[in-house]
């Protein structure tokens, strides 16, 4: 059996996203590292099946590219949103997921550039994250702490490298150490690739590294759960921007630098909602053999 695809990236986090809404599409852990791998197969940092939902207009099922399966993805939802857009010809749609459910519209031009609305090459969706989550049993951690800056350090006891990041879910598990420069390759790599799996996070996390340029502007780099150092992540620049924020590092609204391009991050006060813009992009089209 075949299943059309389309390929799509948010910020350059890239997707696999196949229309499960008729057909059902359940891949083994397997055949979504197959699919993932870059070398073999088509190539990106999630598989995404849209499913029929009872409450939303469809739900999101995301799949890293070690093949689990995790809550949600925030650029993942803006490319879903885009197509759900399309689709039905709505102004706003729906889309659930484990993490939760979420909303997404349609915005006027492209991030960081001065292209039309409607422009082929790009588009502008925002998406309503709902509300961070910062208890310690939400994100969760091992054991109860003020996430604003929770207990792990990175490095010699008496000098560490790294220190007190703060801790935030956004439908899945982040923690956001603040630096002073931007880290290379190497570093969030291999920090990265520590922390994941610390035992302070029992459910693994999404690891941050923010340099925070001026009270509206972040440069951000992340090594994803079960995906390694992507271009973007939309659910870590949402939790990097809250982690801020409650620092008061920076205001509640701020442009998110990831390797891919920019993120506009809003923490509204007035609902608690953490509101995201950026660029949809579609690549290509084809077909995957499931």
């Amino acid at each position: 059996m075949t299943r059309p695809f389309v390929k799509m990236n948010g910020a350059g986090n890239d997707f696999v996203v196949v229309n499960a809404l008729e057909m059902p599409f359940a891949p083994t852990a397997d055949q979504a590292r197959a699919i993932a791998d870059r070398t073999t197969g088509e190539g990106c940092d999630q598989l995404i099946a849209l499913e029929p939902s009872r409450t939303a207009d469809a739900f999101m099922r995301v799949w890293n590219a070690d093949g689990s399966v995790v809550e949600t993805c925030g650029n993942a939802l803006r490319c879903v949103g885009w197509m759900l857009l399309q689709s039905t010809g709505k102004a706003e749609v729906s889309i659930d997921t484990l993490g939760g459910p979420t909303k997404a519209w349609r915005v006027p031009g492209r991030v960081g550039s001065g292209d039309p609305e409607g422009s082929t090459t790009a588009a502008r969706i925002t998406v309503d994250m709902g509300g961070p989550r910062l208890d310690w049993e939400q994100i969760p951690l091992d054991e109860a702490m003020d996430t604003r800056g929770i207990e792990l350090q990175v490095g010699p006891i008496d000098d560490p490298v790294l220190h007190t990041p703060g801790a935030v879910s956004m439908g899945n598990p982040h923690v956001v150490f603040f630096m002073d420069h931007t880290p290379d390759d190497a570093f969030v790599r291999g920090t990265g690739s520590l922390i994941e799996h610390h035992p302070r996070f029992p459910e693994g996390v999404n690891v941050g590294f923010a340099h925070v340029i001026a009270p509206d502007r972040i440069r951000l780099r992340v090594w994803e759960r079960g995906a390694g150092l992507t271009r973007a992540c939309g659910t870590g620049a949402c939790a990097a921007l809250v982690a801020a924020a409650r620092r008061g590092l920076t205001g509640r609204a701020a442009t998110i630098e990831v390797d891919g391009g920019e993120l506009w991050i809003e923490w509204d006060e007035a609902t608690g909602h953490v509101f995201m813009t950026g660029p949809v992009e579609v690549e290509r089209t084809g077909t995957l053999a499931v």
